[in-house]
């Protein structure tokens, strides 16, 4: 009976052995949930706030080409080439009163005599 018993014995401690190892698997696969749920949960904060900046920009030309439509439905125009014009140029902006003064006048073309010129004959 002895040997009986030391069978037993050693029957019961694998078993123990085999729930404590399933256990400690258990355990390790709960902790490596738990990781992977913590590096799921940060968050990238430049990428957020490219993400927003983009998404305003997006929101802030779609009504600006609304108000611009609304404002060229309004008034009486004779093509869809004008009304387009009106849209796609939205996004400029007029020149202050000081922009336009201190432009004062540019030649474009070098070539170009001055109005009040008069050319000399040789």
């Amino acid at each position: 009976m002895d040997r009986e018993e030391e069978v037993q014995e050693e029957a019961q401690e694998e078993e123990v052995q085999e729930e404590e190892e399933v256990q400690e698997a258990q355990e390790e696969a709960q902790e490596e949930a738990q990781e992977e749920e913590a590096q799921e949960e940060v968050i990238d904060f430049v990428s957020l706030e490219r993400e927003l900046r983009s998404a305003v920009q997006e929101d802030n030309k779609l009504r600006r080409e609304n108000s611009a439509k609304l404002r060229a439905a309004s008034q009486s125009l004779t093509t869809y080439q004008e009304f387009r014009d009106i849209v796609l140029s939205c996004h400029l902006k007029p020149l202050d009163q000081k922009e336009r003064r201190g432009a004062g006048r540019h030649t474009w073309n070098p070539l170009e005599l001055p109005s009040n010129h008069t050319p000399s004959i040789p």
